[in-house]
């Protein structure tokens, strides 16, 4: 326990917050009994096995091992130590920490530096949309948003701005607020001239977008030319707080819309999810003018099951498309991509067409991923001709082959077969060879490969084993069973993980504390023993445990060394009779019996 927060305290604060509330912001969680259950976000997996238990306030990854409560998941996903996770869920739950100094005047400074950061954008912001909303400086980037049907509510609703043609209108705000420039600066709100490192406005004459991060707090801004000027957008320079490849645009806005609806759209650009706003479409996000990154998928993939991918119609917006759905189905995503008429964006056809017909011909009629491949793959090729058309046809039936569910496999399979008047048998047995094929591929490349996070390979307990494990998960949720125990065995557990989470406990308890799992467990420092205890704490046990169960699995735990006694002796036994050591093996045969005899005894007392 750290020595500058009381233990007090760290337990008023892991009690102020719900765990599945707190988790549920990194990971889908469905409602599975008494228990929330989602993919784990330490390894990969597209079957859920990591568990969160609001009763206990704790989570465990039966995949892979992880368990904890909040600060364990904070330290794990986040890296943070366990001061700045205690931290992060006092800030969340608005309970003040006593001053507990620091011995890191780095980290310290680093806090100070992004208060700044975090208001100069947050004051910028506000500038921006008053200029715009306002002032005569901001009309024609007004006019210019009206007639691109931008309303007054989504302006609002997305904080849009504009920034003046100065080149210290910001600055000059800013400094006037006696924010530090330098911070200013390496926080790309500003930029430095580099001949006398005076500081001027970055962005002039643009119409400005806030990027917020998943917290809702601004982090950065694209801002695009209102006039003439290159480039038509420009984002801020990426900095400590703001990573292009782990921020969508719009996320915090479109995150409760798209838990609800278990689903999400995505976009190419900010326009396109502001107009699907107006359209009704508010679980809407963006990537920043860049490819989607594993990361923006995956925090996607904590949020949704599905996405629809709606980007432009001409070709750059298609390969995009292609590649970016691959990316979702790989985390295991649902994908569906919405097709959009050569020539048009989200944006040009929303003003063109109006949204209602946006919603049910674009978004509502989107393609499976599969049906978009067969559209995909058709680009730039002429069917008519036998090369292309044979070269179309192979690739189709390897996308076929990748399917997980044979009647998927059929349906494309027909389609196919229909569409060029081949037969369907054919296709079937060249379909079967790529998927062949592939898989003996797969195999030659994954033999010796593991997941960085190696799974927990599932075994039959012994039965000593299953007493022991079954008593701690008792000792740890009731404190007159662990007194019981330590009386009856103390420390004599057979496996050495169990005895020191035993020895933990009964120290615990010694200490005046009542069944707590998440505070015992937060006081492990050993991370197996952390895993395990949570394990163990996870596990479904009956209300109560009569005396005679008690007695089964001690006695058990103190016949295990007996058994493993009486197995080396008939080693020994047997030796001595090969050696044809007559009299020795007879030995051993007398003090085999004998502690059979007690066995039996220790059973027939316990009955």
């Amino acid at each position: 326990m750290s020595p500058r927060i009381s233990e007090e305290k760290i337990e008023e604060i892991r009690k102020s917050v719900d765990i599945v509330d707190m988790i549920s912001e990194y990971v889908q969680l469905k409602k599975q009994g008494r228990n929330f259950i989602g993919l784990c976000p330490f390894h990969g997996e597209k079957t859920p096995s990591f568990s969160v238990s609001p009763d206990k306030q704790l989570y465990h990854c039966f995949g892979c091992g992880a368990g904890g409560n909040v600060f364990s998941f904070l330290m794990e996903l986040d890296g943070l130590s366990f001061i700045e996770s205690v931290e992060k869920v006092a800030v969340r739950t608005n309970i003040e920490l006593p001053d507990i100094g620091s011995s890191n005047e780095g980290t310290q400074r680093q806090d100070e530096d992004r208060k700044h950061w975090y208001k100069g954008h947050e004051l910028a912001a506000k500038l921006f949309h008053h200029i715009l909303s306002t002032t005569d400086e901001g009309r024609e980037a007004r006019e210019y948003l009206r007639k691109r049907g931008f309303t007054k509510e989504v302006i609002d609703q997305f904080q849009i701005g504009y920034a003046p043609n100065s080149w210290d209108f910001l600055t000059s705000f800013l400094e006037k607020r006696q924010l530090p420039m330098s911070e200013m600066a390496k926080c790309g709100l500003l930029a430095v001239r580099e001949f006398d490192n005076k500081p001027f406005d970055r962005f002039r004459d643009r119409i400005m977008f806030p990027i917020w991060n998943k917290q809702g707090n601004i982090i950065a801004f694209g801002g695009r030319v209102l006039n003439e000027g290159n480039p038509k957008y420009l984002n801020s320079p990426e900095s400590d707080v703001f990573n292009k490849s782990q921020t969508l645009y719009s996320f915090h806005i479109a995150r409760p819309s798209m838990r609800k609806k278990n689903e999400a759209v995505l976009f190419e650009g900010y326009a396109d999810v502001t107009s699907a706003w107006r359209a009704g479409i508010d679980n809407a996000v963006a990537t920043l003018g860049t490819a989607l990154t594993e990361g923006q998928g995956k925090m996607l993939r904590r949020n949704v099951d599905k996405v629809i991918i709606c980007y432009d119609s001409d070709d750059a917006g298609q390969q995009a498309a292609y590649k970016n759905a691959q990316i979702l189905e790989d985390l295991g995503l649902y994908v569906r991509v919405a097709l959009l008429p050569d020539g048009n964006d989200p944006d040009d056809y929303i003003r063109d067409h109006g949204p209602e017909r946006f919603v049910h011909n674009i978004i509502g009629q989107s393609l499976t991923f599969m049906g978009f491949k067969f559209r995909f793959y058709r680009r730039g090729k002429n069917l008519n001709d036998e090369g292309d058309r044979m070269e179309y046809i192979q690739q189709t039936l390897t996308e076929i082959s990748k399917l997980q569910r044979a009647v998927e496999r059929d349906h494309y399979l027909r389609q196919l077969a229909d569409e060029f008047s081949l037969s369907l048998e054919a296709l079937k047995q060249e379909q079967t060879q790529i998927f062949k094929a592939r898989k003996k591929k797969e195999n030659r490349h994954n033999n010796g490969t593991f997941e960085s996070r190696p799974q927990v390979q599932k075994k039959l307990l012994s039965a000593h084993e299953n007493a022991e494990r079954i008593l701690l998960a008792y000792m740890l949720q009731k404190r007159d069973i662990a007194d019981q125990v330590q009386e009856k065995i103390g420390g004599t557990f057979n496996i050495d993980e169990h005895q020191a989470i035993a020895a933990h406990l009964y120290s615990f308890y010694a200490e005046g504390h009542e069944a707590n799992s998440s505070l015992f467990i937060e006081r492990l420092e050993d991370k197996r023993l952390k895993h395990l205890a949570t394990e163990l704490a996870m596990k479904t046990l009956n209300a109560d445990m009569s005396e005679q169960e008690l007695n089964d699995y001690i006695t058990q735990i103190e016949n295990y060394p007996k058994k493993q006694q009486i197995k080396q002796l008939k080693v020994e036994q047997k030796k001595a009779e090969e050696l044809e050591q007559f009299q020795e093996a007879a030995m051993l045969a007398m003090e085999i019996m004998k502690i059979e005899q007690e066995l039996k005894n220790s059973i027939r007392n316990n009955q």
